[in-house]
């Protein structure tokens, strides 16, 4: 049997995750031409579910498919389409297809898509799929008390945004996700080391960092006025003005970012309780292998893919 995210995330291994956003298509190699190039190089790969309210291949089938071409997927199942029903039978699909990765989140206001007259759900919030998802697993049972068939060994995700922790500041949110069932965490980009060790320094202070794995998002930048608009539109992203500099400074900015990205992931290796990094690079997917296989140079407790 193969190790999975979850076996190596236990073994204190450091991971490294990618993502990929299925494509507004019916064809089942648009979506395995984007992730065909990360097997064997990411611990696991991301679906996203709907990513900025737009439509696309569904997240469920497109796991599916990579459980198929044996690539581990994360799942992620937002809170904004779907009532409690709908949700409900997505686990039960998900588990029955193979995915055993959640990442649970609320997902973007359909005001900013595509069809912003589209009517939100959120019958359910974050908390309260992680707990009905956790309730599969550990009980065998839906939130009627109906139990299930078959088995949901599901490992469960939430996301958090990276701070630079004032005196006094509580990981109350994180706390209540770790409550409901999160395992793991996967983080808004945060292209700042120092800030990141300062970060989990206090969730190791307020017993939260044993409890779960913390892993980093990181972005190969392509130029400087992306790195701009992530800084200042993109809630709960850090991207440091040093880097910005160092971006508009180079001859090739989109080359320097990956460098940055690179410089950066082995930065994190070295800070404690932080598991792992979680490559994300929106519309430029082809650069991401390249990252990783440059960043897994050098990492001493790195995971074998």
């Amino acid at each position: 049997m193969s190790i999975t995210l979850k076996d190596k995330l236990r073994a204190q291994r450091f991971v490294i995750t990618a993502e990929v956003t299925p494509p507004v298509s019916a064809d089942r190699a648009e979506l395995l031409d984007k992730a065909l190039p990360l097997k064997g190089l990411a611990d696991a790969v991301n679906i996203t579910d709907g990513a900025g309210a737009r439509p696309h291949l569904g997240a469920v089938t497109a796991a599916a498919m990579l459980v198929e071409q044996g690539i581990e997927p994360i799942l992620q199942l937002t809170c904004r389409d779907r009532n409690r029903i709908a949700l409900q039978s997505d686990l039960l699909g998900a588990a029955a297809s193979g995915i055993r990765n959640l990442l649970v989140l609320r997902g973007d206001d359909p005001s900013a898509g595509d069809q912003p007259d589209a009517k939100p759900v959120f019958d359910l919030d974050p908390r309260a799929l992680l707990t009905t998802a956790r309730r599969l697993r550990d009980s065998g049972e839906l939130p009627t008390g109906r139990k299930i068939g078959g088995r949901a060994d599901f490992f469960l995700g939430s996301a958090d945004n990276p701070i630079d922790p004032p005196p006094g500041w509580q990981p109350t949110a994180l706390q209540a996700k770790v409550d409901a069932g999160a395992q793991f965490v996967q983080t808004q980009f945060c292209m700042d080391a120092a800030l990141v060790r300062r970060y989990v320094a206090r969730l190791v202070e307020c017993g939260v960092a044993e409890k779960l794995s913390v892993v980093i998002g990181v972005v190969p930048l392509r130029s400087a006025k992306s790195a701009r608009w992530i800084k200042e539109k993109l809630f709960g992203a850090v991207i440091p003005d040093s880097i910005i500099d160092r971006m508009e400074r180079a001859s090739d900015p989109a080359a320097e970012g990956r460098r940055i990205c690179v410089d950066i992931v082995h930065e994190l290796a070295d800070v404690p309780h932080v598991a792992g990094v979680h490559i994300m690079a929106p519309g430029n997917d082809a650069v991401v292998s390249e990252v990783i296989t440059a960043a897994r140079a050098g990492i001493v407790r790195l995971a074998p893919a």
